[in-house]
Protein backbone atom coordinates (compact mmCIF):
# COMPACT_ATOMS: atom_id res chain seq x y z
CA UNK A 1 0.00 0.00 0.00
CA UNK A 2 1.34 3.52 -0.95
CA UNK A 3 1.16 6.82 1.47
CA UNK A 4 1.17 9.93 0.96
CA UNK A 5 3.88 10.29 3.54
CA UNK A 6 6.21 8.31 5.70
CA UNK A 7 5.58 9.90 8.72
CA UNK A 8 2.30 12.61 9.99
CA UNK A 9 2.70 14.59 13.22
CA UNK A 10 0.17 16.26 14.86
CA UNK A 11 0.94 18.81 16.87
CA UNK A 12 4.07 21.70 16.39
CA UNK A 13 5.42 21.68 19.78
CA UNK A 14 9.44 21.14 20.72
CA UNK A 15 8.43 16.92 20.26
CA UNK A 16 6.28 16.72 17.76
CA UNK A 17 8.87 19.21 15.83
CA UNK A 18 11.81 17.70 16.63
CA UNK A 19 10.65 14.50 15.48
CA UNK A 20 9.60 15.83 11.75
CA UNK A 21 12.96 17.40 11.42
CA UNK A 22 14.94 14.41 12.23
CA UNK A 23 12.99 11.85 10.51
CA UNK A 24 13.20 14.26 7.70
CA UNK A 25 16.88 14.23 7.30
CA UNK A 26 16.97 10.94 7.36
CA UNK A 27 15.14 10.73 3.92
CA UNK A 28 11.75 10.47 4.69
CA UNK A 29 8.46 12.26 3.52
CA UNK A 30 7.15 14.20 6.42
CA UNK A 31 3.61 15.86 7.34
CA UNK A 32 3.16 18.12 10.46
CA UNK A 33 -0.41 19.66 11.35
CA UNK A 34 -0.32 22.46 13.91
CA UNK A 35 -3.84 24.38 14.79
CA UNK A 36 -2.45 27.34 16.76
CA UNK A 37 0.81 28.51 17.25
CA UNK A 38 4.11 27.10 16.18
CA UNK A 39 6.57 26.07 19.18
CA UNK A 40 3.89 24.78 21.05
CA UNK A 41 3.01 25.20 24.89
CA UNK A 42 7.42 26.01 26.41
CA UNK A 43 8.03 28.58 23.35
CA UNK A 44 4.23 30.66 22.92
CA UNK A 45 3.11 30.34 26.08
CA UNK A 46 5.09 28.46 28.73
CA UNK A 47 8.58 28.29 29.63
CA UNK A 48 10.10 30.73 27.46
CA UNK A 49 7.57 33.91 27.69
CA UNK A 50 7.90 32.94 31.55
CA UNK A 51 11.63 32.79 31.92
CA UNK A 52 11.78 36.72 30.29
CA UNK A 53 8.92 37.50 32.55
CA UNK A 54 11.21 36.08 35.71
CA UNK A 55 13.99 38.12 34.41
CA UNK A 56 12.05 41.22 34.38
CA UNK A 57 10.58 40.63 37.69
CA UNK A 58 14.08 40.05 39.12
CA UNK A 59 15.23 43.81 37.70
CA UNK A 60 13.73 45.47 41.13
CA UNK A 61 15.76 43.59 43.74
CA UNK A 62 19.25 44.39 41.33
CA UNK A 63 18.34 47.90 41.38
CA UNK A 64 18.44 47.94 45.04
CA UNK A 65 21.38 45.65 45.39
CA UNK A 66 22.99 48.27 43.00
CA UNK A 67 22.90 51.17 45.24
CA UNK A 68 23.88 49.03 48.06
CA UNK A 69 27.39 48.11 45.93
CA UNK A 70 27.84 51.91 45.73
CA UNK A 71 25.93 52.24 41.80
CA UNK A 72 23.57 55.44 41.93
CA UNK A 73 20.41 53.83 40.35
CA UNK A 74 16.94 54.64 39.79
CA UNK A 75 13.59 52.49 39.86
CA UNK A 76 11.00 54.74 37.99
CA UNK A 77 8.71 51.53 37.51
CA UNK A 78 8.34 48.61 35.57
CA UNK A 79 6.31 49.69 32.30
CA UNK A 80 4.03 46.46 31.38
CA UNK A 81 3.59 47.89 27.56
CA UNK A 82 6.92 48.35 26.61
CA UNK A 83 7.83 44.61 27.85
CA UNK A 84 4.69 43.11 26.33
CA UNK A 85 5.57 44.44 23.03
CA UNK A 86 8.89 43.03 23.22
CA UNK A 87 7.89 39.79 24.75
CA UNK A 88 5.31 39.37 22.06
CA UNK A 89 7.59 40.22 19.09
CA UNK A 90 9.97 37.80 20.38
CA UNK A 91 7.83 34.86 20.46
CA UNK A 92 7.17 35.75 17.14
CA UNK A 93 10.52 35.64 16.01
CA UNK A 94 10.66 32.01 17.32
CA UNK A 95 7.40 30.96 16.21
CA UNK A 96 8.97 32.14 12.38
CA UNK A 97 12.32 29.73 13.50
CA UNK A 98 10.41 26.70 14.46
CA UNK A 99 8.35 27.15 10.78
CA UNK A 100 12.16 28.04 8.91
CA UNK A 101 13.00 24.99 10.73
CA UNK A 102 10.37 22.88 9.13
CA UNK A 103 10.38 24.14 5.62
CA UNK A 104 14.37 23.98 5.30
CA UNK A 105 13.89 20.40 6.59
CA UNK A 106 11.67 19.45 3.86
CA UNK A 107 8.80 18.84 6.16
CA UNK A 108 5.20 19.61 4.71
CA UNK A 109 3.24 21.77 7.19
CA UNK A 110 -0.32 22.15 7.54
CA UNK A 111 -2.06 25.11 9.65
CA UNK A 112 -5.21 23.13 10.47
CA UNK A 113 -6.41 20.75 13.22
CA UNK A 114 -5.94 16.76 12.47
CA UNK A 115 -7.54 13.95 13.69
CA UNK A 116 -7.44 10.75 13.08
CA UNK A 117 -9.70 8.86 10.44
CA UNK A 118 -7.93 5.04 11.13
CA UNK A 119 -4.58 3.59 11.52
CA UNK A 120 -3.13 5.19 8.51
CA UNK A 121 -5.40 8.39 7.68
CA UNK A 122 -5.68 11.71 9.16
CA UNK A 123 -8.56 14.01 8.48
CA UNK A 124 -7.81 18.01 8.83
CA UNK A 125 -9.68 20.42 9.29
CA UNK A 126 -10.86 21.80 5.87
CA UNK A 127 -11.86 17.92 5.29
CA UNK A 128 -8.35 17.00 3.18
CA UNK A 129 -7.35 13.61 4.07
CA UNK A 130 -4.05 12.54 4.57
CA UNK A 131 -2.12 9.45 4.63
CA UNK A 132 0.49 8.18 6.14
CA UNK A 133 2.53 4.95 6.89
CA UNK A 134 3.16 6.00 10.93
CA UNK A 135 1.32 8.74 12.82
CA UNK A 136 3.13 10.78 15.77
CA UNK A 137 0.52 12.74 18.16
CA UNK A 138 2.62 15.32 20.05
CA UNK A 139 -0.29 17.26 20.68
CA UNK A 140 0.81 18.47 24.76
CA UNK A 141 -1.40 19.54 27.53
CA UNK A 142 -3.40 22.65 28.62
CA UNK A 143 -4.19 24.35 31.87
CA UNK A 144 -7.98 23.71 32.78
CA UNK A 145 -10.30 25.53 35.87
CA UNK A 146 -12.21 23.20 38.21
CA UNK A 147 -16.09 24.02 38.13
CA UNK A 148 -16.79 25.91 40.75
CA UNK A 149 -19.53 28.83 41.02
CA UNK A 150 -17.71 31.89 39.56
CA UNK A 151 -15.01 29.92 37.62
CA UNK A 152 -15.36 31.59 33.91
CA UNK A 153 -13.93 34.79 35.60
CA UNK A 154 -10.62 33.08 36.88
CA UNK A 155 -7.51 33.11 33.96
CA UNK A 156 -4.73 30.44 33.69
CA UNK A 157 -1.69 30.56 32.64
CA UNK A 158 -2.10 31.16 29.15
CA UNK A 159 -3.40 34.88 29.45
CA UNK A 160 -0.94 36.04 31.84
CA UNK A 161 0.97 36.96 29.37
CA UNK A 162 -1.44 38.91 27.28
CA UNK A 163 -2.70 41.31 29.83
CA UNK A 164 -3.73 44.61 28.81
CA UNK A 165 -2.11 45.88 31.49
CA UNK A 166 -0.45 45.18 34.76
CA UNK A 167 -2.78 44.33 37.91
CA UNK A 168 -2.28 46.28 41.28
CA UNK A 169 -3.13 42.85 42.79
CA UNK A 170 -3.62 39.21 41.82
CA UNK A 171 -4.78 35.92 43.59
CA UNK A 172 -2.76 32.98 42.35
CA UNK A 173 -4.71 29.74 43.35
CA UNK A 174 -2.43 26.36 43.40
CA UNK A 175 0.95 25.09 45.06
CA UNK A 176 2.78 23.68 42.01
CA UNK A 177 5.28 25.25 39.88
CA UNK A 178 3.77 26.95 37.56
CA UNK A 179 1.20 28.56 40.19
CA UNK A 180 4.65 29.57 42.53
CA UNK A 181 7.10 30.60 39.46
CA UNK A 182 4.30 32.94 38.90
CA UNK A 183 3.95 34.23 42.15
CA UNK A 184 7.10 35.15 42.57
CA UNK A 185 6.86 36.89 38.57
CA UNK A 186 3.79 38.88 39.77
CA UNK A 187 5.46 40.20 43.10
CA UNK A 188 8.68 41.13 41.50
CA UNK A 189 7.23 43.17 39.03
CA UNK A 190 5.20 44.91 41.90
CA UNK A 191 2.06 43.58 41.96
CA UNK A 192 0.03 42.74 45.51
CA UNK A 193 0.61 38.90 45.25
CA UNK A 194 -1.79 36.55 47.57
CA UNK A 195 -1.29 32.53 46.98
CA UNK A 196 -3.64 30.06 48.14
CA UNK A 197 -2.50 26.71 48.19
CA UNK A 198 -5.24 23.92 49.47
CA UNK A 199 -2.24 21.41 50.90
CA UNK A 200 0.21 22.32 53.75
CA UNK A 201 3.23 23.24 51.90
CA UNK A 202 3.89 24.31 48.29
CA UNK A 203 6.01 21.86 46.02
CA UNK A 204 4.45 19.16 46.80
CA UNK A 205 6.50 15.90 45.40
CA UNK A 206 10.05 17.94 45.45
CA UNK A 207 12.46 17.56 49.03
CA UNK A 208 10.97 18.77 51.88
CA UNK A 209 13.51 21.35 53.04
CA UNK A 210 14.16 22.39 50.07
CA UNK A 211 10.44 23.78 49.51
CA UNK A 212 10.25 24.48 52.55
CA UNK A 213 13.04 27.65 51.81
CA UNK A 214 11.27 28.30 49.08
CA UNK A 215 8.01 28.80 50.61
CA UNK A 216 9.83 31.02 53.80
CA UNK A 217 11.79 33.48 51.19
CA UNK A 218 8.58 33.54 48.89
CA UNK A 219 6.57 34.94 51.94
CA UNK A 220 10.25 37.25 53.31
CA UNK A 221 10.08 38.69 49.53
CA UNK A 222 6.38 40.36 50.48
CA UNK A 223 3.82 37.46 48.89
CA UNK A 224 0.89 36.38 50.93
CA UNK A 225 1.21 32.50 50.80
CA UNK A 226 -2.30 31.06 52.57
CA UNK A 227 -1.42 27.88 53.05
CA UNK A 228 -4.62 24.82 53.20
CA UNK A 229 -6.40 28.29 51.60
CA UNK A 230 -8.95 27.11 48.90
CA UNK A 231 -11.52 29.03 46.67
CA UNK A 232 -15.27 28.41 47.51
CA UNK A 233 -16.90 31.35 45.21
CA UNK A 234 -16.00 34.17 42.92
CA UNK A 235 -17.96 37.19 42.33
CA UNK A 236 -17.50 40.30 39.86
CA UNK A 237 -17.53 43.66 41.70
CA UNK A 238 -17.10 46.39 39.55
CA UNK A 239 -13.59 46.46 38.05
CA UNK A 240 -12.53 43.60 40.40
CA UNK A 241 -13.24 40.02 41.65
CA UNK A 242 -14.70 38.93 45.22
CA UNK A 243 -12.71 35.99 46.31
CA UNK A 244 -14.76 33.83 48.94
CA UNK A 245 -12.63 31.45 50.85
CA UNK A 246 -12.51 28.20 52.15
CA UNK A 247 -11.09 29.83 55.66
CA UNK A 248 -13.78 32.39 55.76
CA UNK A 249 -12.74 35.21 54.55
CA UNK A 250 -13.23 37.65 51.74
CA UNK A 251 -11.11 39.57 49.11
CA UNK A 252 -10.96 41.72 46.38
CA UNK A 253 -8.61 41.58 43.55
CA UNK A 254 -8.04 42.65 39.86
CA UNK A 255 -7.08 39.22 38.88
CA UNK A 256 -7.33 35.49 39.90
CA UNK A 257 -4.98 32.58 38.30
CA UNK A 258 -5.71 29.36 38.73
CA UNK A 259 -2.61 26.88 38.38
CA UNK A 260 -4.42 23.65 40.05
CA UNK A 261 -3.21 21.18 36.67
CA UNK A 262 -3.13 20.34 33.48
CA UNK A 263 -4.90 18.53 30.93
CA UNK A 264 -3.83 16.42 27.72
CA UNK A 265 -4.77 17.41 24.43
CA UNK A 266 -6.50 14.42 23.37
CA UNK A 267 -10.21 15.10 23.26
CA UNK A 268 -11.62 14.82 19.29
CA UNK A 269 -8.58 13.15 17.87
CA UNK A 270 -10.47 10.09 16.63
CA UNK A 271 -8.67 8.00 19.51
CA UNK A 272 -11.45 6.32 20.40
CA UNK A 273 -12.85 4.74 16.88
CA UNK A 274 -9.48 3.15 16.65
CA UNK A 275 -9.67 2.15 20.22
CA UNK A 276 -6.43 4.02 21.49
CA UNK A 277 -6.75 3.55 25.47
CA UNK A 278 -6.35 6.31 27.44
CA UNK A 279 -5.73 6.95 30.82
CA UNK A 280 -7.48 8.21 33.55
CA UNK A 281 -6.49 11.63 33.80
CA UNK A 282 -7.31 11.60 29.77
CA UNK A 283 -3.48 10.75 28.63
CA UNK A 284 -2.97 8.98 25.79
CA UNK A 285 -1.34 5.40 26.20
CA UNK A 286 1.98 4.21 25.23
CA UNK A 287 3.98 1.73 26.04
CA UNK A 288 7.99 1.91 26.65
CA UNK A 289 8.97 3.15 23.02
CA UNK A 290 5.73 5.37 22.61
CA UNK A 291 3.28 3.05 20.65
CA UNK A 292 -0.22 3.25 21.06
CA UNK A 293 -2.07 0.27 20.54
CA UNK A 294 -2.35 0.72 17.57
CA UNK A 295 1.09 -0.29 16.00
CA UNK A 296 0.80 2.59 13.32
CA UNK A 297 0.50 5.23 15.76
CA UNK A 298 2.39 6.33 18.74
CA UNK A 299 2.73 9.38 21.15
CA UNK A 300 5.05 11.51 22.61
CA UNK A 301 5.30 14.64 25.22
CA UNK A 302 2.48 16.12 27.50
CA UNK A 303 -0.06 14.30 26.01
CA UNK A 304 1.25 11.06 27.59
CA UNK A 305 1.45 12.45 30.89
CA UNK A 306 4.14 10.55 31.31
CA UNK A 307 7.29 13.46 32.05
CA UNK A 308 5.77 17.16 31.65
CA UNK A 309 9.12 18.69 30.64
CA UNK A 310 10.04 20.10 26.93
CA UNK A 311 13.69 18.07 26.94
CA UNK A 312 11.65 15.39 28.08
CA UNK A 313 9.45 15.74 24.88
CA UNK A 314 12.25 16.18 22.31
CA UNK A 315 14.05 13.22 23.74
CA UNK A 316 10.68 11.10 23.43
CA UNK A 317 10.66 12.64 19.55
CA UNK A 318 14.56 11.36 19.28
CA UNK A 319 13.70 8.47 20.27
CA UNK A 320 10.86 7.17 18.50
CA UNK A 321 12.60 8.30 15.24
CA UNK A 322 15.24 6.45 16.03
CA UNK A 323 12.67 3.08 17.28
CA UNK A 324 10.26 3.66 14.05
CA UNK A 325 13.06 4.80 11.23
CA UNK A 326 16.41 3.74 12.44
CA UNK A 327 15.79 0.16 12.70
CA UNK A 328 17.04 0.77 16.14
CA UNK A 329 14.36 0.45 19.41
CA UNK A 330 15.13 2.77 21.64
CA UNK A 331 13.43 3.76 24.80
CA UNK A 332 13.40 7.09 25.99
CA UNK A 333 15.51 7.79 29.57
CA UNK A 334 13.27 9.48 32.01
CA UNK A 335 15.69 8.07 35.32
CA UNK A 336 17.25 11.13 36.92
CA UNK A 337 16.02 14.40 34.77
CA UNK A 338 17.52 17.27 36.13
CA UNK A 339 15.09 20.23 36.54
CA UNK A 340 14.59 23.77 37.44
CA UNK A 341 11.68 25.43 39.16
CA UNK A 342 12.38 29.55 38.14
CA UNK A 343 10.86 30.22 41.82
CA UNK A 344 12.13 33.02 43.35
CA UNK A 345 14.10 31.92 45.04
CA UNK A 346 15.19 29.14 42.58
CA UNK A 347 15.23 25.55 42.63
CA UNK A 348 17.51 22.99 41.09
CA UNK A 349 16.36 19.44 41.80
CA UNK A 350 17.72 15.98 40.74
CA UNK A 351 17.45 12.85 41.72
CA UNK A 352 15.63 11.25 45.03
CA UNK A 353 13.87 13.85 47.73
CA UNK A 354 15.41 12.85 51.24
CA UNK A 355 12.06 11.75 52.40
CA UNK A 356 11.50 9.06 49.10
CA UNK A 357 15.72 8.28 49.36
CA UNK A 358 15.09 7.26 53.32
CA UNK A 359 12.10 4.86 52.39
CA UNK A 360 14.21 2.80 50.22
CA UNK A 361 17.80 2.39 52.27
CA UNK A 362 20.14 4.11 54.57
CA UNK A 363 21.16 7.32 53.74
CA UNK A 364 23.04 10.16 54.65
CA UNK A 365 22.14 13.42 54.06
CA UNK A 366 24.62 16.41 53.67
CA UNK A 367 23.23 19.95 53.41
CA UNK A 368 23.87 23.24 54.46
CA UNK A 369 22.49 26.55 54.25
CA UNK A 370 24.33 30.14 54.42
CA UNK A 371 23.81 34.10 53.22
CA UNK A 372 25.08 33.92 50.14
CA UNK A 373 28.38 36.44 49.91
CA UNK A 374 26.30 39.12 47.19
CA UNK A 375 23.35 39.20 48.49
CA UNK A 376 24.71 39.43 52.41
CA UNK A 377 26.98 42.23 51.53
CA UNK A 378 24.18 43.91 50.02
CA UNK A 379 22.07 43.75 53.10
CA UNK A 380 19.71 40.83 52.06
CA UNK A 381 18.80 38.11 54.27
CA UNK A 382 18.52 35.59 51.31
CA UNK A 383 19.39 32.14 52.05
CA UNK A 384 20.35 29.49 49.96
CA UNK A 385 20.54 25.92 50.74
CA UNK A 386 23.11 23.15 49.31
CA UNK A 387 21.96 19.55 49.43
CA UNK A 388 23.46 15.92 48.54
CA UNK A 389 21.41 12.74 49.51
CA UNK A 390 24.12 9.84 49.90
CA UNK A 391 23.13 6.51 49.71
CA UNK A 392 25.12 4.47 52.94
CA UNK A 393 25.78 1.31 50.83
CA UNK A 394 27.35 2.46 47.35
CA UNK A 395 28.31 5.94 48.24
CA UNK A 396 26.34 6.88 45.55
CA UNK A 397 24.81 10.39 45.37
CA UNK A 398 20.59 9.90 45.02
CA UNK A 399 19.65 13.39 44.81
CA UNK A 400 21.36 16.95 44.44
CA UNK A 401 18.47 20.04 45.55
CA UNK A 402 19.73 23.66 45.29
CA UNK A 403 17.71 26.51 46.53
CA UNK A 404 19.90 29.55 45.34
CA UNK A 405 20.02 32.40 42.57
CA UNK A 406 20.93 30.33 39.72
CA UNK A 407 20.18 27.15 41.04
CA UNK A 408 19.11 26.06 37.26
CA UNK A 409 22.35 26.30 35.71
CA UNK A 410 24.19 24.60 38.56
CA UNK A 411 21.76 21.61 38.57
CA UNK A 412 22.79 20.89 35.05
CA UNK A 413 25.73 21.07 35.52
CA UNK A 414 25.61 18.31 38.94
CA UNK A 415 23.06 16.40 36.73
CA UNK A 416 25.93 15.08 34.35
CA UNK A 417 28.03 13.87 37.79
CA UNK A 418 24.60 11.92 39.30
CA UNK A 419 23.80 10.99 36.34
CA UNK A 420 27.31 9.33 35.21
CA UNK A 421 27.03 7.78 39.36
CA UNK A 422 28.98 9.66 40.87
CA UNK A 423 29.87 9.14 44.87
CA UNK A 424 30.37 11.57 47.73
CA UNK A 425 33.77 10.61 47.60
CA UNK A 426 33.49 11.89 43.79
CA UNK A 427 32.80 14.74 45.07
CA UNK A 428 34.66 15.42 47.36
CA UNK A 429 37.96 14.43 45.01
CA UNK A 430 36.51 17.94 43.54
CA UNK A 431 38.24 20.90 43.94
CA UNK A 432 36.09 23.86 45.38
CA UNK A 433 35.87 26.93 43.10
CA UNK A 434 35.80 29.88 45.61
CA UNK A 435 34.45 32.43 45.77
CA UNK A 436 31.27 30.56 44.73
CA UNK A 437 28.11 29.33 46.04
CA UNK A 438 28.32 25.88 44.24
CA UNK A 439 32.08 25.31 46.35
CA UNK A 440 29.46 23.75 48.95
CA UNK A 441 28.59 20.74 47.17
CA UNK A 442 32.07 20.12 47.33
CA UNK A 443 33.20 20.76 50.69
CA UNK A 444 30.33 19.16 52.45
CA UNK A 445 31.91 16.82 54.86
CA UNK A 446 29.66 15.58 57.95
CA UNK A 447 26.48 14.10 57.38
CA UNK A 448 23.21 16.23 58.86
CA UNK A 449 21.34 12.88 59.13
CA UNK A 450 21.69 9.27 58.79
CA UNK A 451 18.13 8.00 58.00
Amino acid sequence: MSFDYDLFVIGGGSGGVRAARVAAAGGASVALAEEDRYGGTCVIRGCVPKKLMVFASEYAGMVEDGRAYGWDLENKGFDWDHFKSKLNAELDRLEGIYRNLLKNSGVQSFDARAKLVDAHTVELSDGARKTAKHILIATGGRPWVPDFPGSELAITSNEMFHLDRLPDSILIVGGGYIASEFAGIMNGLGVKTTQFYRGTQILRGFDDEARTLVAEEMIQSGIDLQLGTNVLELHKEGDQIRVKATNGEESLFDQVMFATGRKPNADDLGLEALEIERGRGGEIKVDAYSQTAVPSVYAIGDVTDRVNLTPVAIREGMAFVETVFNGNPTSPDHELIPTAIFTQPEMGTIGLSEEDAAQQETIEVYATSFKPMQQSFAGRAQRVLMKLIVSQATRKVLGCHIVAPGAGEMIQLAGIAIKMGATKEDFDRTVAVHPTMSEELVTLKTPVRVL
